[in-house]
């Protein structure tokens, strides 16, 4: 988590500070082997240098992005979670709980799919 802690400092909003805190930490202790960074201005998640999810801070929302292919396998689960998303990014409105249980399966869902993947990105 101390990678996080510079970025952490950057969000003036106390509230969307401490619950994208929360996040970081709920993922980093269920996935202690990943590695983290930031990059593009977010919080990542890496698994052997392959990205697997990133993290940022909109006015409205806590922005989850699994890259294109875990925002199409998980579509309908996002909408019947209550979020909305783009082509890219998940977005939890700020007064709406997080719903770890879809953020693991997304993420698991990126660990497997990933898994002989040399690149960081998806190609």
């Amino acid at each position: 988590m101390d990678t996080f802690a510079e970025y952490l400092t950057t969000i003036e909003n106390t509230e969307h500070r401490t619950r994208l805190e929360a996040v970081l930490a709920w993922v980093a202790a269920k996935y202690p082997g990943f590695g983290t960074r930031i990059a593009w201005n977010q919080p990542m998640f890496t698994d052997h240098d392959t990205f697997i999810i990133g993290f940022s801070v909109s006015k409205q929302h806590l922005l989850i992005a699994p890259e294109v292919a875990g925002i199409n396998h998980f579509s309908d689960a996002i909408v019947q979670a209550g979020y909305d998303h783009t082509k890219g990014l998940l977005r939890i409105r700020w007064d709406r709980p997080i719903d770890y249980s879809l953020l693991e399966k997304i993420i698991e869902y990126n660990i497997l799919d990933k898994a002989e993947c040399q690149t960081f990105w998806r190609k």
